[in-house]
């Protein structure tokens, strides 16, 4: 999910009162669960500003969150360029140097650790695109050594390295993909075929010498959508010890239909069927803050949902906010273990979920 910088920015002061007075569902043994966790959402957007300190109110919704780490997309869906990316990584790592109290870049799994010790989030700095690459391999490196951890190999649509969930004609994983898988394997960058479509991510899954991520999907057997991946996709991942996050968009559901904590569960349920428990995890692809349903923030979001209509970008079905009812919250892991342990998983289960599977991909991947 992509989000422009005005919403981005916005409405912080809004989602504090939005939270407030909320009650706490969950179990005693859920609430242990997630204070001791290191947890860990898969794709979220976070208040960025590299210009100005974080105000106490929006730190208050960091702290409300309890998660350890978030990863968080750079580079948008395609839209910029390698300079304009680099520029991207520059202003995230000055809204971490201004708010060092809070936010911690992640460059290392020890820092997982040491961001849960602290009380601070961690950040981990991804690519969901490849274009910014533009076709040439030398830029992963660049990009690592500037703190990237993991890259994808296509948004929606083709790349000079694997196609898109939304491309016309599958490419499969290309020959310079093929290069692309090798280099990050090479160089410690953790791959995510979020976005790209079934032959290619099947095909990096094979390429790879190293577990492969979708940090942010739904399962297409509870609900089709090019967005949602496959059984068979889904078992090849576990298959080479990779995680599956799921997400919270609209493609979780028949659009125009908000989706439901009911339907966020059969999806997450049955990835924990296909996949096992040591396979799948939490990749929102939502706002760490409560989403502005209010008709000003709806506007904002329908006038960037035509944007991505015009880039050719956008999938079937985009139109409702990026949340799930009942998760609209900067807890929203702690409502999802919660609903885990009323369905019966066990705290062991319940903590690899909430971030040891990833964490357990990230120290398998991150080795140069």
């Amino acid at each position: 999910m992509i989000i422009t910088r005005r919403i981005l920015l916005g409405a912080a002061a809004a989602s504090v009162s939005a939270c407030a007075g909320v009650p706490r569902p969950w179990t005693v043994d859920a609430a242990r669960v997630y204070r001791d966790a290191i947890v860990i959402n898969g794709n979220l957007v976070l208040p960025i500003d590299p210009d100005t300190p974080l105000d106490q109110e929006t730190r208050d919704i960091i702290k409300a969150s309890g998660l350890t780490a978030a990863k968080l997309t750079i580079g948008g869906s395609g839209g910029e360029t390698r300079a304009e990316t680099a520029a991207s990584i520059a202003a995230i790592d000055k809204t971490v140097a201004l708010n060092l109290d809070i936010y911690m870049k992640i460059t290392s799994v020890a820092d997982f650790s040491r961001a849960k010790t602290a009380g601070k989030l961690g950040i981990i700095y991804s690519f969901e695109a490849a274009e910014m690459l533009e076709g040439d391999i030398d830029a992963i490196d660049q990009f690592r050594a500037a703190g990237v951890r993991v890259m994808g190999l296509s948004y929606n649509l083709t790349t000079p390295f694997a196609s898109g969930t939304m491309s016309p004609t599958s490419t499969g994983l290309t020959d310079l993909g093929h290069k692309a898988v090798a280099r990050m394997n090479s160089r410690g960058v953790a791959i995510d075929v979020s976005h790209s479509d079934e032959l290619s991510s099947l095909g990096a899954i094979s390429a790879s010498t190293k577990p492969v991520l979708i940090t942010h999907a739904g399962a297409s057997i509870v609900h089709p959508h090019p967005r949602n991946k496959s059984d068979r996709l889904m078992r090849a991942l576990a298959l080479g010890g990779g995680v599956m996050g799921i997400y919270e968009l609209s493609y979780l559901t028949t659009a125009p239909a908000q989706p439901s904590l009911d339907v966020y569960f059969a999806h997450l349920t049955h990835a924990l069927e296909i996949c096992g428990e040591d396979h799948v995890g939490i990749g929102s692809d939502a706002l760490l803050w409560p989403f502005d349903t209010s008709p000003e923030s709806m506007a904002q979001w329908n006038a960037s949902l035509e944007q991505r209509k015009a880039s050719g970008v956008a999938a079937p079905g985009e139109g409702p906010p990026p949340f799930v009812t009942g998760l609209n919250r900067p807890d929203r892991c702690a409502v999802i273990a919660d609903g885990l342990a009323k369905r019966g998983y066990r705290a062991r289960s319940i903590d690899k979920i909430l971030g040891g599977n990833f964490q357990r991909v990230f120290a398998e991947t991150w080795t140069a």
